[in-house]
């Protein structure tokens, strides 16, 4: 039917998100809509255009929010309204994910949908534990279980009978609540109570946690460790190679989930550097930039460059909007020559090196203050500076400035706006535990973040430690109700790195 829109359903694998495919993160990146589950990994939904419509239907265990058949409406409605859909779920949509029945009702309702396949858990969580589900000395047959049917159900569907008998390798999927069945009902019909068990908790996550033992112990075991879903369960001789081949690194933010609430553009560093350390990243970014609503006065100040004994940055994003405006004009960079160049700290001075220019000056304390403080110090009598930074920025630079009689012109070369997601699904991931720390990185940050989840949620985050760049963005937090866990020591993306490890070392 003209005017219908289409619905990808898509899986998105387990865990760690660099397992999915191109093919979904296109899918992601090009839908209006986005109706996701609880076991997706959320760095997915950072794939995500801006102004993404998203749709939490996920189902806690005994607790279900969304019935299927209300998941299916809401595909039908959406796909109806002209919307490009993705479907998100963990795994892949075919097994054990009910995207067949979702097929099934948008084809009955005349909506065009693709399938995006994914990695399944029942393969990709045994090989992040070291546990390969075949092996020619072992076994050469995979029998794949759905594990959460009822264990009072009067006429199983599932013949354990059978699956004892079976000598290849058994993986059970959400069965850990009914571990105990499983074990006892194999053993009852004939499987060995010594054959090798292992229990994979959040696997290939930043809090992956493996419990091993035999078919006969190991649900006293996994009882002890507290092992809760979302877990996997794998049976067979296969088991015994982890001894040998368990790879999965441990880093020192194993384990630990830390919102990053920097810009997109901006964020890569800071999540690269927690995920080397074994972390897992949570994208929220909270500020995004613009271009200046007109060019008159930034073109103004590029025509008279040769009036500028300073060119002053103090940010990369200024850099980037500066030099992108010059770009654009076609303006060579050559005008430059003769005027000095000075950075607020390392990333801004990284950016400029980019373009092969290099600081005159930077403060070895990197804040606008000491930015401020340090060329009222070393501009000759008679220098001009041109300070491009953003709109809106704070007026204690330009005040010192003035109070030490420097002439200067202040330049707003981009804007900084709230970009976020949905406020619920960062509350939910902080109120699941899911959330260890939350990084703030600059005051607009913080003002945007509590813009966004509402200051009366203040009292949510109180498990989740606050750490920010420097002092600046941590008296803004401060002043604003938050309580401040940590500010880094040297204010950098690395040192902000070094204070979460610093935390989660103590």
């Amino acid at each position: 039917m003209a005017g219908l829109g289409k619905v990808y359903i898509i899986g998105v694998g387990p865990g760690d998100y660099k397992m999915m495919t191109i093919n979904a993160a296109e899918c992601i990146r090009k839908a209006d809509t986005i109706v996701y589950d609880r076991l997706i990994c959320s760095k997915a939904l950072s794939f995500a255009k801006s102004g993404a419509e998203l749709i939490y239907v996920g189902k806690q265990p005994d607790c279900h929010e969304i019935s299927q058949e209300g998941i299916n409406e809401i595909l039908v409605k959406k796909a109806e309204e002209g919307k490009i859909v993705a479907r998100v779920k963990g795994g892949d949509p075919f097994l054990f994910g009910r995207g067949g029945e979702e097929a099934e009702a948008l084809s009955e309702n005349g909506i065009e949908f693709e399938i995006v396949p994914g990695v399944t858990s029942a393969i990709a969580v045994p090989a992040y534990a070291g546990i390969p589900v075949t092996h020619r000395d072992f076994c050469s047959s995979l029998h794949i279980v759905a594990g959460h049917e009822r264990t009072d159900k009067e006429n199983s569907s599932i013949d354990y009978k059978l699956l004892a008998k079976i000598g290849g390798t058994l993986v059970f999927l959400m069965g850990v609540k009914n571990l105990s069945y499983i074990a006892e009902r194999l053993i009852k019909h004939g499987k060995d109570k010594s054959t090798p068990a292992a229990v994979i908790e959040r696997g290939a996550a930043a809090g992956q946690r493996v419990v091993a033992g035999t078919l006969g112990d190991i649900a006293a075991k996994v009882a002890e460790a507290g092992i809760n879903p979302p877990a996997v369960i794998v049976i067979g001789k296969v088991v015994e190679l982890r001894k040998k081949i368990n790879w999965f690194k441990k880093g020192k933010l194993s384990g630990k989930r830390v919102i990053v609430t920097r810009a997109r553009e901006q964020a890569s560093k800071l999540v690269e550097k927690i995920e080397e350390l074994g972390g897992e990243a949570l994208e929220f970014p909270m500020i995004k930039t613009a271009e200046p609503v007109n060019f008159e006065r930034f073109d103004e100040a590029l025509d008279n460059l040769k009036s500028f004994q300073w060119l002053v940055f103090t940010s990369s994003n200024g850099v980037k909007a500066f030099f992108g405006r010059m770009a654009a004009r076609r303006m060579d960079i050559r005008l430059l020559s003769g005027i000095k160049l000075a950075a607020v700290g390392e990333g801004t001075a990284e950016e400029l090196c980019k373009l092969g220019l290099y600081v005159d000056y930077m403060p070895q304390e990197y804040t606008t203050r000491a930015l401020a403080e340090g060329l009222a110090r070393i501009a000759a009598a008679g220098d001009k500076l041109l300070l491009a930074r953003a709109e809106l920025a704070g007026r204690e630079f330009a005040e010192i400035l003035e109070k030490n009689h420097v002439e200067f012109v202040e330049l707003a070369v981009y804007r900084t706006m709230l970009d976020s997601r949905d406020k619920e699904e960062i509350l939910r991931l902080i109120d699941e535990g899911k959330a260890d720390y939350i990084t703030f990185t600059s005051s607009s940050t913080v003002n945007n973040f509590l813009s966004l989840i509402g200051h009366e949620n203040i009292g949510r985050l109180s498990n989740t430690k606050i750490v920010c760049i420097g002092p600046i963005t941590a008296k803004a937090a401060s002043d604003s109700g938050l309580k401040v866990a940590a500010a880094a020591d040297v204010y950098t993306i690395n040192g902000l790195v070094d204070k979460l490890v610093e935390l989660s070392e103590g």
